[in-house]
């Protein structure tokens, strides 16, 4: 018997913004498709340290707020570029307002690889403040993001900057976005009493790799809050 193979999902097209119907599109897909609904009236909006927030994802209106109230020059997406009308209104309405929109993928449900964590030491000095960081609901992928700066900008200990990760700002540890506790987690393990900074243990000692490894294996992961809440 010849098996048919399973339908393959098309890439999505981006809407276009010059048409009536394409801005509609985008509008649709960024209320109800992305939740912005929830977002009218919850930013999630908490201040990391002088000219430096956090939120989940704003819309236009937001953003606009955000430049003329905050006067953010910088707005670091941690969702990374999309075709979904969330970001292209996300990235049209940075222009309008003379914000500069950076894109730096994270993810909420895996350890931070190497290059991810030195990429937003190096990014944190590079940028123009005042500046805000996003993902989509402010919880798990900001709190990693505002943790890494409070350790590189802030010069704080990873205990006092692991804090950013917490039910305070709506993130779960149970669940796989408990990973993201376990990486911090694993430094504070490894570093014991010795003084090995953060920077030099993520360069010679971190495996992102053996940490998940542990972590799953401890049964911690199993629970599925974080998708029954439909986190990204």
């Amino acid at each position: 018997m010849k098996l048919t193979p399973k339908h393959k999902r098309q890439p999505h097209v981006a809407a276009d913004l010059d048409t009536p119907s394409g801005r509609k599109r985008a509008w649709r897909e960024l209320v109800l498709e992305d939740h912005g609904f929830l977002r009218e009236s919850f930013q999630n909006l908490h201040q990391i340290g002088p000219g430096i927030w956090r939120s989940n994802q704003p819309n236009p209106d937001q953003i606009a707020d955000h430049a003329r109230i905050r006067g953010v020059r910088t707005i670091i997406n941690l969702r990374g570029e999309s075709t979904k009308g969330y970001y292209l209104l996300e990235r049209e309405a940075c222009r309008r307002a003379g914000v500069h929109l950076v894109d730096f993928r994270l993810f909420s449900r895996d350890t931070p690889s190497k290059e991810v964590i030195f990429g937003a030491r190096d990014l944190f000095r590079s940028i123009e403040y005042p500046a805000l960081m996003h993902c989509k609901s402010g919880a798990d992928r900001a709190g990693l993001m505002a943790a890494l700066y409070c350790i590189f900008q802030l010069e704080q200990p990873v205990t006092l900057a692991a804090r950013q990760l917490s039910k305070k700002y709506l993130h779960l540890r149970e669940g796989k976005t408990g990973l993201l506790d376990a990486f911090f987690e694993a430094y504070l393990h490894d570093s014991g009493n010795t003084t090995v900074s953060f920077s030099d243990w993520v360069e010679g000692q971190y495996d992102p790799a053996a940490v998940k490894h542990a972590f799953l294996r401890s049964g911690r992961g199993r629970l599925r809050l974080d998708q029954w809440l439909r986190r990204e």
